[in-house]
């Protein structure tokens, strides 16, 4: 029977040492990587997107004037933005004749929304983690004050 000869360091063999080499090297790197500070300046520009809440009751609107503006936030903390005004216009339902009526008890609301996002090499309209676009129908939008889940955005502007 014929013994293959390795070379040896004590226990390790030659791969076990090249293995060992390779993690440090590559532990070393992310280290290197997430404790190094980025000097680029963060550039950031405007929007003002319009978000739709359908089918709220009259008095919601009223409250929510009270409290404009209001500072957007997400995950209990303040976000670079704010809700600026809110708008009601008729909810339309469907009645048993088929025919579009206004509901009298309920409206819905447009909120003007105003923040500021970062400009990259791509543009991703985010306000803390939500991406902001034209019909996106599960925006949460929420501030110190107001909260409305399942909204939608309506239009979105972007300034200079």
């Amino acid at each position: 029977m014929e013994q293959k000869k390795t070379f040896r360091i004590g226990k390790l063999n030659i791969v076990d040492m090249i293995a060992i080499i390779l993690l440090l090297a590559v532990a070393a790197y992310a280290v290197f990587r997430l404790s190094g500070k980025d000097d680029t300046p963060v550039v950031t520009i405007p929007i003002t997107y319009v978000v739709r809440v359908e089918g709220v009751p009259e008095a919601t609107y009223d409250a929510c004037q009270e409290h404009l503006p209001s500072t957007l936030m997400a995950k209990g903390a303040l976000l670079n933005g704010q809700i600026e005004s809110v708008e009601k216009a008729p909810f339309l339902v469907l009645s048993p004749d088929g025919e579009w009526v206004e509901d009298p008890e309920h409206v819905t609301l447009y909120f003007t929304c105003k923040a500021n996002v970062v400009r990259g090499s791509v543009l991703t309209n985010k306000v803390g983690e939500q991406e902001i676009r034209i019909g996106k129908p599960d925006y949460i939008l929420k501030s110190e004050y107001i909260e409305f889940q399942n909204t939608i955005v309506v239009d979105v502007e972007w300034g200079e």
